[in-house]
């Protein structure tokens, strides 16, 4: 089982402090196995097993723990007043006012709390301003390529495992089974559950046909620039009638779902946030192969797609970056830290490797820039660092 580092130190960090500790992520990225190896880490630091009070809501055994009366009332039972107790709520989202529940558990001093969700809208509105100031978020996503090739005993050749990554992207369970059908069939099954149990039951969708529409869409147009208006225009013109409101809402449901992700614009030049026009990622490519078929290839934008999604593992904030007419595609923010990068299937043509080191050489601060491709011979820039993607992915 790959441990995922990353999570876990955190984990480790914010054990015992007074905050609420809570994990989010898509279904079946591994929020649940990554809440138990922290739990099987705290028993091999010494932690009793009475201790540790685990609940996993999406369970159906524990269907009639989603009133959050009797929730509290069964965590209540298994504390002792002598022993620090860790309290795991795995799926939480699935009980109403589940806040209640956990607000009254903080009150206690021997009680650390862990949680679960796979949507955004369990720390949006009213949640968020109860807990405000008493809980920390740690975003979790499907396997880096670097997870992904561990998973798989780490002594094949990376070239050709990152043929099947590019391809299978990183859901945990997924990257075992071999058989594509029986991983289309999975991969199918999370989608279809996040689409009509995270958006349409809740958001009360009415047409769903638009709402796939619009999914497909952002799914073949990953790494461009799109807004709702050309969404809606585009379904418009293939008889899908939908208004750019309708759009915008169903790209915010998406983005809870954690299913896409938004990548916003930023003037290098200005220093400034740029309100219109953005781009989308999706959380992992098996979904677009599901979507679209393994052979919808769009290279360079696919591997934009997993570039977005390493530098969010690697805590950055990542947006779209704008000098005068060109664009740099992600500017890597953390803390006083900044970062350029261009991602390019390759540069070998002398016309492609002008046009993508072109937007970087007309940025004139000091912060590092990088050129991020598929050759195994970098052709190098003074001041901008060429490096094969594979090997970003691997360090």
């Amino acid at each position: 089982m790959v441990q995922r580092k990353e999570y876990m130190d955190k984990l480790i960090l914010w054990k015992e402090r007074k905050v609420i500790k809570v994990v989010t992520g898509i279904r079946r990225c591994g929020k649940s196995t990554l809440l138990k190896q922290f739990r099987e880490f705290l028993i091999n630091s010494g932690v009793q097993e009475t201790q540790c009070v685990f609940v996993q809501l999406d369970d159906i055994k524990n269907e009639e723990l989603r009133d959050y009366h009797k929730l509290y009332e069964y965590v209540t039972e298994r504390i002792t007043e002598d022993n620090m107790h860790y309290i795991f709520l795995d799926e939480v989202q699935l009980v109403p006012e589940f806040q209640k529940a956990v607000d009254s558990l903080y009150l206690r001093d021997n009680v650390d709390i862990y949680l679960t969700g796979s949507n955004a809208y369990m720390l949006s509105g009213e949640i968020a301003t109860l807990l405000s100031g008493r809980f920390v978020e740690i975003k979790m996503l499907p396997f880096s390529f670097k997870e992904y090739y561990e998973m798989l005993g780490g002594v094949k050749d990376k070239r050709e495992v990152f043929k099947d990554y590019y391809i299978r992207g990183g859901f945990p369970y997924a990257s075992t089974i071999e058989d594509f059908d029986a991983f289309r069939d999975y991969i199918m099954g999370i989608y279809n559950t996040v689409l009509l149990k995270d958006i349409v039951e809740r958001k009360k969708v009415s047409d769903v046909k638009v709402l796939e529409s619009v999914i497909h869409f952002l799914a073949d147009n990953v790494g461009n620039i799109v807004s709702a208006k050309k969404i809606a225009d585009t379904l418009t013109s293939m008889n899908r009638k939908t208004s750019s409101i309708t759009v915008d809402n169903y790209i915010n449901a998406l983005q809870e779902a954690f299913i896409m992700y938004e990548a916003q614009r930023y003037d290098i030049k200005g220093k400034q946030y740029l309100q219109s026009l953005s781009k989308y990622y999706l959380v992992d490519m098996s979904i677009r192969t599901v979507l679209l078929g393994a052979q919808a290839r769009d290279m360079g934008h696919i591997l934009e797609n997993i570039v977005y999604l390493e530098l969010l593992r690697r805590g950055y904030d990542v947006y779209i970056g704008k000098v005068d007419t060109e664009e740099v595609d992600f500017v890597a923010r953390k803390g006083d830290e900044r970062i350029y990068y261009q991602v390019s299937a390759t540069v070998m043509d002398a016309t492609t490797f002008e046009r993508e080191i072109r937007p970087l050489k007309k940025i004139q601060d000091n912060y590092p820039k990088y050129l991020l491709t598929m050759d195994e011979f970098p052709i190098g820039e003074d001041g901008i660092n060429q490096v094969n993607i594979i090997d970003f992915l691997m360090a």
